[in-house]
């Protein structure tokens, strides 16, 4: 499947109401633009092959600690699913096909194959988007989380809250809602971000604007996405729609915000489109 074929599919799958946001296939889709030949079908096997070779230790029927913990020893002790600390920012952590081939990932990644294992087996389970460290939780246990990034320990409110601070060096202030659930489609956009700053600090802008128009697709309100893009279009040298998002992104200002930078640089994008 060549990349506007994927870009395509995943547009439509942008498009979908919230509750028909598959986590999954989605995620997938952000891998097969990588990797054209990628199988998603297959891929998704691979899910439900791990599934299946949980299925006589964990299931809908336990308690909600029993689930968990189950399904941990098997992802993590059995399978050997682990966070990779040695080399956090390697673009390979945050596409579906390679976590499932490596079982190596980041904390949004290999909560994602949690989730989605879990899921198949009767457990219902929960993305937490807390800042800088994502998380799981049981749907029925409100005040205990699992952290996949670090073998499916479990923490209460007040460990996170602890790890929290520590990540930020208490800079940030702490807010109950850092450990609510999150969307499909804002667990899609977070690892779409994540890609993104890989790709800009490489400086890899054709990567990044493959990242790009698939974060525009999937939250297009996000104006911050746009000006991104913008700004990755003009590194490329691709003049026209570098201005298109621009001034899209000057629009929804507040009519007294000024930004010298991007003013100038879109009055020189028009100057070039008169010429």
């Amino acid at each position: 499947m060549d990349k506007t074929a994927v870009l395509q599919q995943f547009s439509k799958a942008a498009a979908l109401p919230e509750d028909e946001v598959g986590l999954a296939s989605t995620a997938l889709l952000i891998g097969a633009s990588e990797y054209p030949s990628l199988d998603i079908q297959r891929e998704l096997g691979t899910l439900d092959s791990l599934a299946a070779g949980a299925a006589h230790w964990v299931s809908e029927r336990q308690e909600p600690l029993q689930a968990v913990n189950a399904l941990s020893k098997w992802l993590f002790d059995d399978l050997g699913f682990t966070g990779n600390q040695d080399d956090y920012y390697d673009p390979r952590n945050s596409y579906l096909n390679d976590v499932l081939s490596r079982r190596v990932g980041i904390p949004i990644t290999l909560s994602l194959v949690y989730i989605e294992v879990g899921r198949r087996l009767g457990v219902p389970l929960l993305g937490i988007g807390m800042p800088g460290h994502f998380l799981v939780r049981h749907r029925d246990e409100e005040g205990l989380f699992i952290d996949p990034f670090h073998k499916g320990i479990l923490l209460s409110v007040d460990e996170c809250r602890q790890r929290f601070h520590l990540m930020t060096n208490n800079a940030v202030a702490w807010e109950p809602g850092h450990l609510a659930p999150i969307r499909n489609r804002d667990f899609i956009a977070r690892m779409l971000r994540n890609l993104k700053a890989i790709y800009v600090r490489k400086e890899d802008f054709e990567r990044a604007l493959t990242v790009l128009d698939m974060l525009v697709s999937l939250v297009p309100e996000a104006a911050e996405e746009r000006r991104d893009r913008g700004l990755v279009h003009h590194r490329l040298g691709h003049n026209a729609e570098a201005l298109v998002d621009l001034r899209w992104f000057a629009s929804t200002r507040h009519p007294n915000a000024k930004d010298e930078f991007l003013d100038k640089l879109i009055r020189d994008l028009m100057g070039l489109k008169e010429k």
